[in-house]
C-alpha cells in the first residue's frame, strides 16, 4: 500500500516548495570554513545558523586626476628666520661678529627666497620669511655699523686724554 492517497485526515504529501533566493540587499555571506561557525551546540544552535556577512572590501579612488593636495614649502622663510635670528645674536657678541654677519646675509639670501615663494603662494610663511629678511638686515648691516661707531668713538674719546 502506498501513501500517495491522501489518508484519513484528507492530508497528501507537502507541495514542493521552490526553491529560496538571497534578497536583493545585504552582502554575500561567507563560504564554509572561514568567519563564524555555521552551526553547533556550543554556540546555542543545534542546527544550522546563518553566517555574519563579510566586511565589504575598502575602495580608495584611484582614477585619473586624483591626487593630494600640495603641501605648501615653508622651508626657505623658516630657515631664514632662524638664520637671522642666530645672527643677530652674534652680531651682538663681540667675539662673534663675523658669523652673525655672515649669517645675516644668509638669512637676507634665505627670507628673500621664501617670501618670493609665498607671493606665489607655493608657501604660506610669508611672516617668517619677511622677519628672518629684517633680523638678516638687522645682524648684517645695522649692528655692525653701531658697533664700529661705538668703537670709533671709543677710540676718538681715548685720545683727547
Amino acid at each position: 500500500m502506498s501513501n500517495a492517497s491522501p489518508g484519513a485526515g484528507g492530508f497528501g504529501p507537502p507541495p514542493p516548495q521552490p526553491p529560496q533566493s538571497a534578497p536583493g540587499y545585504g552582502y554575500p555571506q561567507s563560504a564554509p570554513g572561514y568567519g563564524h561557525p555555521q552551526s553547533g551546540p556550543e554556540y546555542g544552535h543545534p542546527g544550522s545558523a546563518p553566517s555574519y556577512p563579510a566586511a565589504p572590501p575598502v575602495a580608495y579612488p584611484q582614477g585619473p586626476g586624483y591626487s593630494m593636495a600640495a603641501q605648501p614649502s615653508n622651508g626657505m622663510g623658516t630657515t631664514g628666520l632662524v638664520l637671522g635670528i642666530i645672527g643677530v645674536v652674534c652680531s651682538l657678541t663681540i667675539f662673534l661678529w663675523f658669523f652673525g654677519v655672515l649669517l645675516g646675509v644668509l638669512a637676507i639670501i634665505f627670507g628673500a627666497v621664501g617670501r618670493g615663494k609665498a607671493k606665489r603662494g607655493e608657501a604660506t610663511n610669508k611672516g617668517a620669511a619677511t622677519a628672518g629678511l629684517v633680523c638678516g638686515i638687522v645682524a648684517t648691516v645695522v649692528l655692525p655699523l653701531l658697533g664700529l661707531a661705538l668703537f670709533a668713538s671709543v677710540v676718538g674719546s681715548s685720545g683727547t686724554f
